[in-house]
């Protein structure tokens, strides 16, 4: 089961991703994991939160321009070689990566794992046939 990614537009001048984590602290939601990319004149913040629906609600309320966009988590072994095993079973299930990024656990010898691929759904059902059982967003709430 795919989890859901906010991606938020963030114009690239100082204090405007301070603004958006100052919206996220005053509302108590969660991050779980932030990647942010940028260009010259604006970056784009993807993030994995606690609570999903409060998080769009606060950024739209706060005028910030964001998007859904699905992605798969995975929990992976904080060792040498655990994301190695996974990227092999991607390729074995012929999954195309687009971008991943990671975060870890607190405490429990567990990192995890987003990729972004081009058919999440027809990846998921290609990684599951491989036993390989994504994460779900109830999962990455009690992270």
């Amino acid at each position: 089961m795919s989890i859901r990614q906010i991606s938020v537009f963030l114009e690239n001048k100082p204090g405007t991703l301070q603004k958006m984590t100052s919206v996220f602290a005053e509302n108590k939601i969660d991050m779980r994991a932030l990647s942010l990319a940028e260009t010259k004149d604006f970056g784009i913040a993807r993030l994995i939160v606690d609570d999903v629906f409060a998080a769009t609600n606060v950024l739209k309320e706060a005028d910030f321009v964001a998007s859904l966009t699905p992605v798969l988590a995975y929990e992976i072994p904080d060792e040498a070689g655990g994301l190695n095993k996974l990227l092999m079973e991607f390729t074995k299930a012929g999954v195309n990566i687009e971008y991943m990024y990671a975060f870890l656990g607190a405490g429990n010898n567990k990192a995890y794992m987003i990729f972004r691929v081009a058919d999440t759904k027809a990846a998921e059902k290609a990684l599951s046939a491989r036993g390989m059982a994504p994460l779900t967003q109830e999962d990455i709430a009690q992270i």
